[in-house]
């Protein structure tokens, strides 16, 4: 049987500014995070993520579905489409170290913060990207949120 292995593609660093409450009910939270801009470095892919983007986060017994949208502009000008979904969650005490500022390493135990990124675009220096999967570990850094991304081979 085939074992997954992975490629690692880029490291996203988003900047982000403050979560808008938009509620939901007495079990869910849902919120926005809306993006500003940030960085793309990395061996396949590098750029710049575009302001005007956001991340939803539905809140459900301690554990986040999120659901972010936005753009990159690689350095050869292409733009690339983002839809990145995943979970978040944490224990009480992460979440008590990340409120006061502390960054956490995304292999903590106690963290678990992971995402599937899907990219769009008709460039052709950049259709693999449209072409393949791909996985997601992610931490806040920093004052970003920061997704090491890596091709499923």
């Amino acid at each position: 049987m085939m074992e997954p292995q992975l490629e690692f593609v880029c490291e996203l660093r988003v900047s982000v500014a403050p979560d808008l409450h938009i509620g939901r009910g007495p079990d869910e939270q849902l919120s926005f995070t809306p993006i500003t801009g940030g960085t793309v470095s990395g061996p396949r892919l590098s750029g710049e993520a575009l302001a005007g983007g956001g991340d939803w986060a539905v809140g459900r017994s301690g554990t986040a579905q999120l659901e972010a949208r936005y753009l990159v502009r690689a350095d050869d000008g292409a733009v690339i489409d983002v839809l990145n979904r995943g979970y978040f969650r944490a224990t009480p005490e992460i979440l008590a170290r990340m409120e006061g500022g502390e960054d956490v390493p995304e292999d903590e135990p106690g963290l678990y913060f992971r995402t599937a990124p899907v990219f769009q675009t008709d460039a052709p220096q950049h259709r693999w990207l449209a072409e393949h999967q791909f996985l997601g570990l992610a931490r806040d850094e920093g004052g970003q949120v920061c997704i090491r991304v890596y091709l499923l081979l």
